[in-house]
């Protein structure tokens, strides 16, 4: 039987999520959008400046991805490392309720990562990142066996930050036999990894996703053909998230355009990607067709939309689950 399980493997972590200002963001220096990444003091520091109440949901790119594809109903394992702690408890019990199988390794002493999220006026989603046990994830670890009967490896593209760890992932998987995704995260990831991407692209990925900053960072390209041209060169899927107008897939020289989903305007794009990776990677995984894979991406982007943080409602998933 043709194997449809897709393993994700990134930073653990709990999303801790505020409506904020423009001025408020320019309180800690904050280029809006993207991810950087703090100590546990600068989130102290942020939440002790705002009145607002926090939402607090599972959170990482990866793994958040995973949870769309167990919540499609897909065959789904997360790999990460996570504290000994509630929230890493926590975590573990939400995703495993939306039918992922968890691999957490755990750290004894340093608890589980967050990130902080300050979400603006216009539903843009600025990182404050503490990694947290993630950071505790060995490389040694990270081995073949687990990516045993895996149809697509997703990794998270902020693993880059850690090029060790990197590199043992998309090889491990490379050795199980396994396609790679990797989505380049956050122009900020692409600007810092900029001396290793071109030859780990070029060696180990088959998918290839980003949306326009990102593209602009890898290739320097501001003209979308051009830029998903450029990303296509060495990989079978190149992926190119344009918002509001949609997408763009190519897959052997030919290019597919995905419309977006309209509707209401969004209240928070915190998980947009993650879940438009999440649609589409179980398209492929499954067989369906590109033009139906990027549908189902564009729904699941769109709804994440609809709410804070990046879990979709039940009611969501019923509405996308119509379309398979």
């Amino acid at each position: 039987m043709t194997e449809t399980r897709i393993t994700g493997i990134g930073n653990t972590l709990v999303d801790i999520l505020i409506n904020e200002t423009d001025a408020f963001l320019d309180l800690f220096g904050k280029e809006k959008g993207g991810m950087t990444l703090v100590g546990p003091e600068v989130h102290q520091q942020i939440l002790a400046k705002t009145d607002q109440i926090p939402a607090v949901v599972p959170g990482g790119a990866a793994c958040n991805t995973i949870v769309g594809i167990g919540r499609l109903g897909g065959e789904a394992r997360f790999i990460g490392c996570r504290g000994r702690d509630d929230f890493g408890e926590d975590l573990e019990d939400q995703i495993t309720a939306c039918g992922v199988k968890p691999h957490f390794f755990h750290s004894e002493d340093t608890p589980t990562g967050k990130a902080l999220s300050v979400v603006t006026p216009d539903a843009q989603r600025s990182m404050f990142t503490d990694l947290g046990a993630s950071v505790k994830l060995d490389p040694a670890w990270v081995t073949t066996d687990l990516f045993a009967d895996t149809a697509i490896a997703n990794v998270e593209g902020y693993l880059l930050f850690n090029p060790a760890l990197m590199n043992a992932a998309v090889r491990a998987a490379k050795e199980a036999g396994t396609r790679i995704a990797l989505d380049l995260a956050s122009f900020e990831v692409v600007e810092a990894a900029r001396d290793i991407l071109p030859a780990l692209i070029r060696d180990y990925v088959d998918i290839l996703i980003a949306n326009e900053d990102e593209a602009k960072a890898y290739t320097g390209h501001t003209d979308e053909a051009k830029a998903l041209e450029a990303l296509s060169k060495d990989v079978d899927y190149a992926v190119l998230k344009v918002g509001k107008r949609g997408s763009y897939v190519s897959f052997e020289g030919k290019t597919y355009r995905i419309p977006p989903v309209s509707g209401n305007d969004p209240v928070d794009t915190t998980g947009a990607g993650d879940l438009w990776a999440a649609g589409f990677l179980y398209g492929i995984a499954h067989g369906l067709s590109i033009e139906k894979s990027g549908e189902l991406g564009s729904v699941c982007g769109y709804e994440v939309c609809q709410v804070m943080g990046a879990q979709i409602p039940d009611d969501g998933w019923e509405r996308i689950r119509k379309l398979l």
